[in-house]
């Protein structure tokens, strides 16, 4: 309370370096450009779905698309970053996380969520393609070389979904955990995300968890009972199918880009499309590896990391000072990685020409399934997203060493500081504002009071921080954060200002909350003092009155 006062009486105040204005604005206005030529080629029928259904049809589908990614991957960074709160702390002030939370923190569930969820964010971004990606490069007669550079190539579609619907999401999701899940949206997103790994799609990854588990001489851990003779037949049934509907996909993709009838890009030879193909999926496996190996080598000593000269030389770079660049570089690889799926989407996609017969002989209804690219995005969770993050679990000193880790993990530090995605935390700061979203501090105090004692805090086994441990075999952790044992965090005077007021504004939404129940008792006590008063003299005129009463009885 006395550091409140001292702070009330002496403001701080910030002004924000020349250097990130500029990022600010020119990211927020190259932002706001993207947006009206996607939105122009839309109304002008440019689009896949623009042109077969309707433009109003491929706008609410493209922006349904974007709000729904947004939650997905908000969604993600609260609840992998929640387990390690006692969860009784919040089963009052925000009921529906407290009840997803009790999902995710039973058996092995937030493996199946980040599972499902995988697909789910895959099949968004290909959807969003499909919307929002021009089939001819014009647009209101705008210079050539803006159009290809800002629509042939996709730019335009990415930045909407790098800032709008995945980087601010865990900006905030980040850091508002409790309040980014605590509403019906993310109930329905999480029991999808369930449902999509309890069909069975994705199951043939389970094969891929036992192998590398064995291969790392370490056992799966898990909290769930041996499963019975039913459910083993049930759960190997999903394995068997999961792997030919993956086989098949393959096939089916494949025929389409040797025939030249996907979406790539004219002049593309098809054994150039066809390698892309494989060096993109390569790529975003690299990437979506690279974040669970960070993690897992943030709790060696230094001698073990200096075991791998590439490994040292990675690890030096991102864990430097208090591990500032690993924020940039997770900032980077979400550009990189959303780029890779819009490629992957382009490459994939399939597209029939007039008088083409389907791929092999289907019937018109799964030819258009298989031109939805939901194909190619199951190729991608499966081959270029869950694999690797498996392998990494399993091997992450060696998926470091190499020398291709090292120039990702630059490179992705290299598009962060380009700032083209700075906008993110302009529209993070709009939806924070217009959400009301509040720093996970003010309900449930800093992890580091948590670990004093002063706000009780456990992990899943009882030990301080052991959620947050890579397991080989499991794709947990993915949140953007440091370990809570690594190093202390860093605050901007920025950011203990904003926490400042979001407290001051808790503080005064408290007092005033005290104020109304304050009133109601008085009005109550008043209520209750003249009832209490006008029984008295009621009691007394029926003493008064019950003689007279007997007589007439009597009579």
């Amino acid at each position: 309370q006395e550091s409140a006062n001292m702070l009330a009486n002496n403001p701080v105040k910030t002004t924000a370096s020349p250097g990130k204005v500029f990022r600010d604005v020119y990211s927020t206005l190259l932002l706001i450009f993207s947006t009206v030529l996607v939105m122009g080629v839309i109304f002008d029928e440019n689009t896949k779905l623009a042109t077969e259904l309707h433009p109003a049809a491929a706008f609410f589908i493209l922006w349904v698309g974007l709000i729904w990614l947004s939650m997905v991957e908000g969604g993600q960074a609260a609840l992998v970053g929640l387990p390690p709160v006692d969860m009784e702390l919040y089963e009052h002030s925000h009921p529906v996380s407290h009840k997803i939370m009790k999902v995710v923190n039973t058996g092995d569930n937030l493996d199946r969520y980040l599972m499902g969820r995988q697909f789910l964010v895959l099949a968004l971004v290909f959807v969003e393609n499909l919307a929002g990606h021009p089939e001819e490069e014009e647009l209101w007669g705008l210079p050539d070389w803006l159009i290809k550079m800002m629509l042939g190539s996709g730019l335009a579609l990415f930045f909407m979904t790098a800032m709008l619907g995945k980087i601010s999401a865990q900006v905030n999701a980040s850091r508002c955990m409790l309040d980014y899940c605590n509403n019906n949206f993310a109930y329905f997103t999480f029991q999808v995300s369930r449902a999509i790994e309890f069909s069975g799609l994705l199951h043939c990854c389970y094969l891929a968890q036992m192998f590398f588990a064995w291969a790392a001489g370490q056992p799966i851990e898990t909290t769930e009972a041996p499963r019975t003779l039913v459910q083993n037949i049930f759960f190997w049934f999903r394995v068997l199918l999961s792997s030919a509907i993956l086989a098949f996909s393959f096939a089916v993709t494949l025929t389409a880009l040797f025939n030249g009838q996907t979406t790539m890009w004219d002049g593309v030879p098809e054994v150039v499309a066809v390698v892309l193909f494989f060096v993109f999926m390569a790529i975003v496996g690299m990437l979506e590896g690279m974040q669970i190996a960070f993690f897992a080598v943030a709790r060696m000593t230094e001698e073990e990391r200096s075991r791998s000269s590439w490994a040292k030389r990675t690890c030096d770079k991102l864990f430097e000072g208090d591990a500032r660049n690993l924020p940039g570089f997770m900032v980077g690889r979400q550009m990189c990685v959303t780029m890779c799926f819009f490629i992957v989407a382009r490459v994939t996609t399939i597209e029939m020409e007039d008088g083409d017969e389907n791929i092999f002989g289907v019937s018109d209804g799964a030819q258009k399934l298989f031109e939805t690219g939901l194909l190619g995005a199951l190729i991608t969770t499966i081959v270029a997203s869950i694999t690797w993050q498996l392998v990494a679990s399993a091997f992450p000193m060696a998926f470091l060493s190499t020398p291709v880790t090292y120039v990702l993990m630059r490179f992705c530090l290299f598009l962060e500081w380009t700032g083209l995605c700075q906008g993110s935390w302009v529209v993070a700061r709009v939806q924070r504002r217009f959400a009301g979203y509040k720093r996970d501090e003010v309900y449930i105090g800093t992890a580091e009071e948590r670990a004093a004692g002063k706000v009780k805090k456990i992990g899943a086994s009882g030990e301080e921080g052991d959620d947050y441990q890579v397991r080989p075999g499991h794709l947990y952790p993915s949140v953007p954060t440091v370990p809570v044992d690594f190093g202390h965090r860093m605050h901007t005077m920025e950011e203990i200002v904003e926490l400042e007021q979001e407290l001051k504004d808790h503080m005064a939404d408290v007092q005033k909350r005290l104020d109304e129940i304050e009133k109601e008792k008085e009005v109550l006590m008043a209520k209750q003092e003249a009832a209490a008063s006008a029984e008295k003299p009621a009691d007394a005129g029926a003493d008064e009155e019950s003689p007279k009463d007997e007589i007439v009885q009597d009579a």
